[in-house]
């Protein structure tokens, strides 16, 4: 039997008509459940070895999933099906694709932990910490006013680097190395290459890596149109400015800002930051 998850809010609420849609390529009739309320523990006791589970969905669907799942063995085979509006993991393993789905228990062990603000919990993409989280925030509060707008995190990146967003000085320390910032933009930490829809925040990061460990990216020493000139080669992972752009790797990053901007969790903005710690396993 094939089970097919899908998360009815993702993509605008598209959700269940996205995975309804992929489910079409299917020869056999799946069922179809909703990740929403669903005991994922109670519901893999009754799933059979010789069964798939298909999880539709964007990086959200993922981020819950993997979170309200990490730590379980799952004894079918498991399978990741793009249907979301982001898709940074997607960009990331696409390569992996086969039949129109993705292996996905490899992705799912040893995920770093991130604690901010009380909260801890793991990501698969990474974290956009600075004028990223910030753009996140200014996309959320589109969609709150408007439902089906579509947002464009580019061109309201770029309006807050033309002028809302002000750099900061940024403490950093990476497995017990300190070092101090000025003029930041953005320090986010990364488990894959993408984040926000599409930036290549760390090109040469691989989940996978036998380490386990993160990729700090921090972008700072320059001015507003400088980095407004840069921007389109940064998001694009043409990483050439080493003066501007610093690439720190570590299983402990912790990160602290001399003053409080939005944060993001693999999409999932949080407010008033000024300071977050990841650990990695």
């Amino acid at each position: 039997m094939i089970y097919i998850l899908y998360n009815p809010l993702a993509n605008n609420s598209r959700g269940q008509i996205d995975a309804e849609q992929w489910a079409k390529r299917l020869t056999t009739k799946p069922t179809f459940k909703s990740v929403i309320g669903l005991n994922f523990k109670d519901f893999f006791k009754k799933v059979k070895a010789s069964d798939e589970v298909i999880l539709c969905g964007g990086d959200g669907t993922l981020n819950r999933f993997a979170n309200d799942t990490y730590g379980m063995k799952f004894n079918c085979k498991l399978s990741y099906a793009k249907c979301g509006s982001g898709n940074d993991f997607y960009r990331d393993v696409a390569d992996q694709e086969v039949d129109g789905r993705i292996d996905l228990k490899p992705y799912l062990k040893h995920l770093p932990l991130i604690k901010v603000n009380g909260i801890k919990r793991r990501f698969l993409n990474g974290i956009g910490y600075g004028i990223d989280g910030d753009t996140c925030l200014a996309g959320d509060e589109i969609r709150a006013k408007d439902p089906n707008a579509v947002i464009n995190y580019t061109k309201i990146a770029v309006g807050l680097l033309l002028g809302k967003f002000k750099t900061k000085t940024a403490e950093v320390e990476v497995d017990g190395v300190k070092s101090t910032f000025k003029h930041v933009w953005l320090s986010s930490t990364m488990n894959g290459k993408y984040y926000g829809g599409g930036m290549m925040a760390a090109p040469k990061q691989d989940r996978l890596n036998a380490k386990h460990e993160c990729d700090l990216v921090t972008l700072s020493s320059i001015g507003r149109v400088h980095t407004l000139l840069r921007f389109p080669k940064f998001s694009g992972g043409k990483h050439d400015k080493k003066r501007f752009l610093t690439h720190l790797r570590g299983k402990h990053i912790k990160v602290t800002f001399s003053s409080p901007c939005a944060l993001q969790i693999d999409g999932d903005v949080i407010k008033d930051v000024t300071t977050y710690e990841v650990i990695s396993e």
